[in-house]
């Protein structure tokens, strides 16, 4: 029997009203149910909201060094069930076990170092023209913020959502991705076990339209943080577009690694396998379109589709795999029609292009990773964003060219250069429309303490991580303070 979750309202866990729930399976093997997470309505968001807005103004008044405290505490507790922890997420979501290991650690990271900005939120003091005159800067938290978290990073994303979040003096409604739920509950476990005041933290599960609504409709609601696709993202900002919340978009990518003529091609093979298949590809940072310039294009695809080839696919829990399956049935299903649709365009297949099938095969959504040439920038495998391995070839005459063809996409989430070549690789720099920008590294794989966030379509608002996360759940106020009479 699959154990039951509960949701996490003003201290306590407790049953959604309905008394409904739905089951968080396991893409590797769809026949084990993870869990079963409430089937929350807008009832539930209700009282989890209202829960949120009576506790803020005591949460906010806490002194941030011992809001940190918290976090710290969240972190030693998750670090000391790091294995269970990455068992479940590979359980739920697919990945490989040591992408889950590494995922949780960055949690835990996440926890810390935003524990530490506790201590270390500045305030600015500045020189009046005025005598006699102390001029300085305050932060204080905007209010109860609403945290949408998608699946594929289901514990990363929500930790780097509510550490900022907390520290800032902001109570939080976190609603998980239905696909991944468990991740977060662990989190918000972790805080619940730390002593977190009551109604600070508050975790609501159910459908994105019934409960990621009810959150954005809530009046105490001051500030969220989506992550997801653009199609939901551009929704929500439509959606809050009359009222005055702060809003932050992370959304779509269709990230280019471009390769130079004096690239080592072993090692650009590497990135590209790095990054468009680990995750199966399932990573908004992931690489989907590979611009490799005509003198190292034939080599290069030789080792590229060699090193593909040899990438095991299977359940992650399994020692060798590499790459982990669809995290269900409507990913796979997309991943199979964009495949389609490249064919039909004139895309070559090199290699992959099937779902996986046989013995252990059939009880989970696994594909194979998959390679296209011959693509053309009018394709929609070389615009829309696939989200699984699929990666797109495309050929560039020269520099100027690999610029021209990395660049003409509505996505600026993330790129990357692998070339020794610093002049060219400074010209990349400044002429990529990109926020991430990697040189000689693959596109996805981003640390905790730096910002985070794209250009063009991909992002909307502040960035997140880093120092940067705190001007998002923040605002600053500014002291004129004269001290004689």
């Amino acid at each position: 029997m699959a154990p039951t979750f509960l949701n996490y309202i003003a201290g306590q866990w407790a049953e959604c009203q309905s008394k409904k729930t739905f089951p968080n399976l396991n893409p590797a093997n769809t026949g084990e149910v993870v869990g079963l997470f409430q089937a929350s309505g807008a009832e539930d968001v209700r009282a989890a909201c209202d829960a949120a807005a009576k506790a803020q103004p005591a949460w906010a008044a806490l002194p941030a060094p011992r809001r940190g405290e918290y976090l710290f505490k969240a972190a030693e507790i998750l670090e000391s069930g790091l294995g269970k922890l990455a068992e479940e997420m590979t359980r739920e979501e697919g990945k490989t076990l040591p992408e889950s290991k590494g995922e949780v650690k960055r949690a835990i990271n996440i926890f810390r170092y935003f524990g530490g900005e506790g201590a270390r939120q500045f305030s600015y003091q500045i020189p009046s023209e005025r005598e006699n005159v102390f001029c300085y800067t305050l932060r204080k938290p905007l209010g109860v913020a609403g945290l949408i978290t998608p699946w594929n990073f289901p514990s990363a994303i929500p930790a780097w959502k509510m550490a900022p979040a907390l520290v800032a003096g902001n109570a939080v409604v976190l609603k998980p991705a239905s696909l991944a739920p468990l991740s977060a509950y662990r989190l918000v476990e972790a805080l619940h076990e730390a002593g977190v005041p009551a109604g600070a933290v508050n975790y609501v599960t159910g459908s994105g339209g019934t409960v990621g609504d009810a959150i954005l409709e809530h009046a105490a609601l001051r500030a969220v943080s989506f992550t997801g696709s653009c199609e939901v993202g551009n929704k929500l900002h439509e959606k809050m577009n009359g009222r005055k919340v702060r809003i932050q978009l992370e959304m779509g990518g269709k990230n280019p690694t471009v390769v130079l003529k004096d690239a080592d091609l072993d090692y650009a093979a590497d990135i590209l396998v790095n990054g468009s298949f680990f995750s199966t590809g399932q990573k908004c940072t992931a690489c989907s379109r590979a611009v490799i310039e005509k003198a190292v294009y034939e080599p290069l695809v030789e080792k590229l589709v060699a090193k593909t080839r040899r990438l095991k696919v299977g359940n992650g829990l399994e020692p060798g795999v590499d790459v982990g399956p669809a995290v269900d049935a409507n990913q796979l299903e997309t991943d199979l029609k964009y495949i389609e649709i490249a064919k039909k365009e004139g895309a070559e297949l090199l290699c992959g292009g099937n779902r996986l099938a046989g013995g252990a095969y059939d009880k989970g959504y696994f594909i194979e990773p998959t390679i296209f040439a011959r693509v053309t920038p009018e394709m929609r495998i070389a615009q829309e964003e696939v989200f699984g391995p699929v990666l797109a070839l495309m050929v560039a005459n020269d520099f100027d060219d690999a610029m021209r063809l990395a660049n003409c996409i509505k996505f600026g989430l993330s790129a990357s250069i692998v070339s020794h070549d610093l002049t060219r690789v400074h010209q990349f720099i400044n002429r990529i429309e990109a926020g991430l920008i990697t040189v000689n590294l693959p596109t996805a794989g981003v640390e905790y303490q730096l910002p985070f966030g794209g250009t063009k379509e991909s992002s909307f608002g502040m960035r997140e991580q880093g120092p940067l996360a705190l001007d998002f759940y923040t605002e600053t106020r500014t002291v004129y303070l004269k001290y004689t009479q």
